[in-house]
């Protein structure tokens, strides 16, 4: 419990120093707009809301979750509806975090309907990445099987899949922080640990250098979709060029 306690203690100082310096004055950084409020709102509501369906046997990840397009379970609605649903309390807070602290300076950018759009368009990349991804695993490993062994029991693949499911905002997130990184180059961040603040755009190609290399490296530990990250990151580049291109 300890060690749970010291990792959220961290990350929180880690998020809360990685403050865009000289963008507002500090009473509108503090001011959400709607979009942004209500993603927050709806993201909180439904996490909680999780708890109280699974005391009456109800599991809302199971039926909004994405799963893998092959599994019984799959549907197309879960490539949005994913994007509400969270594994853990520290899951839903750093991506909400996330979402305000810059998805509401991109909302004050490009107005409500244009960063909800993107915000969608982002999640709904990063579903589509993570499927892909995860078919060519399916193609070269459990294609070959019948059967998996869970640890418990021997289940036949088809339904393995069933297991495969994917939840969290964090590809809209990536994509705001493509997006940030793109429209305000220069912006200044403060990272801890690091002493001397590191332009924006930097800071979103570190991070998408790690996410490249930790999902090449799949860890069999590591439960993160990382390819889901950089997809958003993909659809959001490709989106931020086109608005550009056509001078919106």
């Amino acid at each position: 419990m300890k060690k749970q306690i010291q990792s959220f203690f961290v990350k929180t100082i880690y998020l809360i120093t990685l403050l865009p310096l000289k963008e507002v004055n500090l009473i509108e950084k503090f001011i959400m707009q709607l979009v942004t409020k209500n993603l927050i709102i709806i993201n909180v509501l439904l996490f909680f809301a999780t708890f109280v369906f699974q005391r009456y046997g109800v599991n809302l990840i199971h039926y909004l979750g994405l799963h893998f397009f092959l599994a019984d379970k799959f549907n197309f609605a879960q490539l949005f509806t994913y994007l509400f649903m969270h594994g853990s309390f520290s899951h839903v807070f750093f991506n909400m975090f996330a979402v305000w602290m810059f998805g509401n300076l991109l909302e004050r950018t490009w107005g409500a309907k244009r960063f909800l759009l993107y915000y969608m368009v982002c999640g709904l990349g990063a579903g589509i990445v993570q499927e892909i991804v995860q078919f060519a695993s399916y193609e070269m490993v459990l294609s070959k099987y019948s059967s998996v062994n869970i640890g418990s029991e021997i289940i036949p693949v088809s339904e393995y899949l069933n297991y495969m499911n994917t939840v969290g905002a964090s590809g809209a997130v990536y994509g705001i922080l493509l997006a940030f990184g793109m429209l305000y180059p220069d912006r200044q961040l403060y990272i801890f640990p690091l002493p001397v603040p590191i332009k924006a755009k930097y800071f979103v190609i570190g991070y998408a250098v790690i996410e490249l290399s930790l999902g090449i490296v799949n860890s069999r530990t590591d439960n993160v979709a990382h390819f889901a990250h950089l997809g958003g990151m993909i659809f959001g580049f490709i989106l931020v060029k086109y608005w550009k291109k056509k001078n919106f």
